[in-house]
């Protein structure tokens, strides 16, 4: 009889976006990556949908999508990222799922509640908002209803469990140690099971008060354990043996976060792919599934109660996210949570204003508040949706500001619960950016909670905070940290027009008097209109949109451009009838300053990798041999300021000869100026050239071989990952292609 194994990878971002931009901005901690969402895309996600498996000598025989094979969950607003910025990521995760439903009937993508929320601690509201809101990001994207729902944490308690069943949802995954108590399908004699000994093989119903019935799942904790901390994954086959030698009769499900390929254990996905083929091979009798076809062949035949509320991090029910427990991480034993309590009931004394404003306020704007407010997940991840959303919820008769006020109701709503993301409580300290993240959240919520009639609770907020004490004594209490990291990241007009102002700066695209030229972030646009230029200064007028509300009316700026070195000390001022606001460039907060600084550091390396292409024929056509006894060309400071064009010009060029090209290889390898910085460059140049090449006729390849071959000679392993991916997704067919596959590392 096969012996059926299920892979699940629980892959989750914490909402990192700014609530006023919408955009994630760079996050120090993640260097030299942009943010974490980026790193781990890179590490982990990503290798997970292009995983390498190589023959003994280390070329590539195949690329997986593992995502056609495991099981997993991707948060919604990490699907939202990974839509816009890394697209081919994203298609795999659909592809992966699509494939597994005409292979098994059942799709391998699972659902999550939408914010990563503790749902034994939410409101029936915002459970059934998490539900809904998942559910309508998944169909979306997915295009069909979700079968199975991760809880965050795996957090659970009965109420959760019939809200998932009311809307639909199938099953849900546990840790062992959730287990209580067991009992055949038909039978009141329930067993007690204790330390997780309960039997994993199976899926369990859990009989719930309403009548319905939730089907679990639950994992094995050591393996889980072992593959997520402690180094199984360093060999493939090593995973593969524990793995089968753990599998028998009936179903062995493994589940970690999906990080743990790659980014906590580098070519982890490698390991995974090993594991996944020896499956699909049948080896040992084993067979791959997903928990949708499992259950749909093996319907529970035994029944589970639960510890309620319980989790599978933390030994205390749900106090991690509630209280000082005792569960951290962050490794500094010595420190307390005690500030997780005061957290939550600011949190909460924040959300309850919300809610009883919203209840308050929305019966004159929607047709149906409750139902309007579930509905509106379907705008959050299909803002096309919008009018259509707004024609069936909306009440006819609202005026434009109306219309704003709604919006404005609902996307409180929506800052509200992203506050309660569960990383805000999960590691060891309040002033961690995952806290600080959830008060900037929460933060938003309040302003537009403010903005639409409702009370300021910025106030009453922050001496909840006061309450909670941070374990750095620089630090102070959550209402410092408030005060000092939180409310510096507000936007107003002239802070938002002045990130305006500064991005066509460093994009090289200010306009001149009478052009209008826009600036867009994901929840807000700006509209510049210069309308004088005198003395150096600029002055105009610019309107400001936030998404999904109405473009708001006109404001008046005068600008003036910075000087070399001298953006730090640049200002924009506002005027209207209210007097002028002035707003600094070091006023922003640092991770806004960064988000411009990066932007002027990409477009000088653009216009660098241009004026390197200018400059690399007559690099190459003025290098002369050397002669007897040369160590370095006269006046080598020059030659090595331009070392990048020399590089591409041996790359590139077809007029060069190879002794030629044999001695620009020398003077650049033995002399070391392809290091660090100039490397990337030029791999980055590479990577755009061959992608080039691929999407051109096959007789372009023969060059772009050749072009591979002199990269080596320069780099030494070249980082070619993108354009192996693309060589596979077209397939290595034809002498050219599997002559230029050869050249990139695939066996042939």
């Amino acid at each position: 009889m096969p012996r059926h194994l299920c892979i699940h990878g629980h892959l989750y971002q914490p909402p990192r976006e700014d609530p006023w931009l919408g955009d994630i901005l760079p996050e120090d901690s993640a260097a030299p990556a942009e943010n974490w969402n980026q790193r781990i895309t890179r590490e982990s996600y990503a290798p997970l949908a292009w995983a390498r498996r190589l023959d003994s000598e280390g070329r590539i025989a195949d690329i997986m999508n593992c995502y056609e094979w495991m099981s997993f969950n991707v948060g919604p607003t990490l699907l939202s990222w990974l839509e816009q910025a890394a697209p081919s990521t994203y298609a795999r995760m659909l592809q992966g799922d699509k494939i597994s439903l005409a292979r098994w009937g059942h799709g391998n993508a699972m659902a999550q509640v939408f914010h990563h929320i503790i749902m034994p601690l939410a409101s029936a509201q915002d459970k059934n908002l998490e539900i809904a809101w998942a559910r309508a990001d998944f169909k979306k994207r997915f295009g069909r209803e979700p079968e199975g729902m991760w809880l965050a944490e795996c957090a659970a308690d009965i109420p959760t469990l019939e809200e998932l069943a009311r809307q639909g949802i199938r099953f849900t995954i546990l840790a062992p140690r959730q287990a209580a108590f067991v009992a055949d399908i038909d039978s009141q004699e329930w067993h007690p099971v204790h330390d997780g000994h309960v039997d994993i093989s199976v899926p369990y119903a859990v009989d719930l008060p309403s009548g319905a019935s939730m089907a679990v799942f639950f994992y094995n904790g050591p393996l889980s354990q072992a593959a997520a901390f402690e180094r199984l994954l360093q060999d493939g086959e090593t995973f593969w043996n524990r793995l089968s030698g753990a599998a028998g009769n009936g179903l062995l499900t493994v589940c970690t976060d999906g990080e743990t390929y790659g980014h906590h254990f580098t070519f982890g996905e490698m390991a995974l792919a090993h594991v996944l083929g020896q499956a699909i091979s049948g080896r040992d009798d084993t067979r791959l599934t997903n928990y949708a076809a499992y259950l749909e062949a093996h319907p529970p035949t035994r029944k589970v109660r639960i510890h309620e509320p319980s989790s599978w991090s933390c030994a205390h029910g749900v106090e991690r996210w509630k209280s000082d427990c005792g569960c951290t991480d962050g490794g500094h034993p010595l420190w307390n949570q005690r500030w997780r309590g005061p957290l939550r009931d600011a949190l909460t004394l924040m959300k309850k204003a919300a809610d009883t404003h919203f209840q308050a306020t929305a019966p004159a704007l929607f047709i149906h508040p409750a139902k309007a407010l579930t509905a509106y997940g379907e705008t959050l991840c299909d803002r096309d949706a919008r009018e259509q959303f707004a024609a069936a919820h909306l009440l006819p008769t609202l005026t434009d500001e109306h219309r704003r006020t709604a919006w404005q109701l609902l996307a409180m709503q929506e800052q509200s619960l992203a506050a309660f993301a569960s990383c805000a409580w999960f590691f060891d300290e309040i002033s961690r950016i995952e806290p600080v993240n959830g008060m900037t959240f929460a933060l938003r919520a309040m302003e537009l909670l403010k903005a639409t009639g409702g009370p300021d609770m910025e106030q009453p907020f922050a001496q909840a905070l006061s309450l909670a004490r941070s374990n750095k004594p620089e630090e102070g209490t959550g209402e410092d940290i408030f005060r000092n990291h939180v409310l510096p990241r507000r936007e107003g007009a002239a802070s938002i027009i002045l990130q305006a102002m500064l991005r066509l700066w460093a994009e090289k695209r200010l306009p001149c008097p009478g052009i209008r030229s826009t600036v867009q972030w994901r929840n807000v646009s700006v509209v510049i209109l210069p309308t004088d230029a005198v003395g150096g200064s600029l002055s105009g007028e610019a309107r400001i949109r936030w998404f999904p509300e109405p473009e708001g009316a006109p404001v008046q700026w005068e600008w003036t451009p910075p000087k070399a070195g001298g953006i730090r000390q640049t200002s924009i001022t506002l005027s209207g009838p209210g007097g002028n606001v002035t707003h600094t460039f070091e006023q922003l907060p640092r991770n806004k300053r960064q988000a411009i600084a990066m932007r002027a550091m990409e477009m000088a390396n653009i216009q660098r990798l241009a004026a390197f292409e200018e400059d690399a024929a007559n690099a190459a056509a003025l290098f002369e041999p050397w002669t007897e006894a040369q160590h370095d060309q006269p006046m080598g400071h020059h030659w090595k300021a331009i070392a990048p064009a020399l590089a591409i010009a041996y790359m590139k060029h077809p007029s060069l000869t190879e002794p030629q090209r044999r001695q620009i290889a020398r003077y650049l390898t033995e002399s070391g100026l392809l290091a660090a910085g100039g490397r990337e460059l030029i791999t980055a140049w590479l990577t755009q050239r061959l992608l080039r090449f691929l999407e051109g006729p096959e007789d372009k390849l023969e060059r772009a071989a050749s072009f591979v071959t002199r990269a080596h000679t320069l780099l030494s392993h070249p980082d070619l990952w993108a354009v192996q991916n693309r060589a596979w997704e077209k397939g290595l067919k034809g002498d050219a292609m599997r002559a230029f596959a050869a050249a990139i590392g695939f066996r042939v």
